[in-house]
């Protein structure tokens, strides 16, 4: 995808990982430590910036920066979706702390990918267009005019 719409693309990784060769993609290696890698993706992330995760706490943060964000299933993790997010993801850590769930999520599917490619292409499109708020435009009340 990188290559086909000639995008900088970075991997970051709190260790060294193998990524395709390609002056478009370039690797990013932080220390160790909790949520490091969290913390770059978070600070770099900005409006017309496309992230891919399904760590929805980060997700979070990178909705608060503007960015365009993406699960791995190609769900869009927007203003309008993110606080759903937070909330399920809390639920459903609570509810395999206790015991009540014992089984992880369903596996990677092909439709899983096509899904994921085609919602990336979508906001890569978008993006370009008028950056990351334009995936999915939010409703915004009128402003008030004070006349009544």
């Amino acid at each position: 995808m990188a290559l086909r719409h000639g995008l900088r693309t970075y991997v970051v990784s709190n260790r060294l990982i193998a990524i395709p060769s390609s002056p478009l993609i370039e690797r990013v290696v932080v220390t160790q430590g909790m949520d490091v890698a969290d913390d770059w993706i978070a600070e770099q992330a900005g409006a017309r910036d496309i992230v891919i995760s399904a760590d929805i706490p980060l997700a979070a943060r990178c909705v608060a920066s503007g960015a365009c964000v993406l699960d791995p299933r190609g769900r869009v993790l927007d203003a309008d979706a993110i606080g759903m997010a937070l909330a399920m993801r809390n639920l459903m850590e609570d509810l395999r702390s206790t015991g009540a769930i014992m089984q992880g999520g369903r596996g990677f599917t092909r439709a899983d990918r096509s899904t994921f490619l085609s919602a990336l292409d979508t906001a890569v499109v978008r993006a370009r267009k008028g950056g990351a708020a334009a995936v999915r435009p939010q409703w915004r009340p009128p402003p008030d005019t004070g006349a009544a």
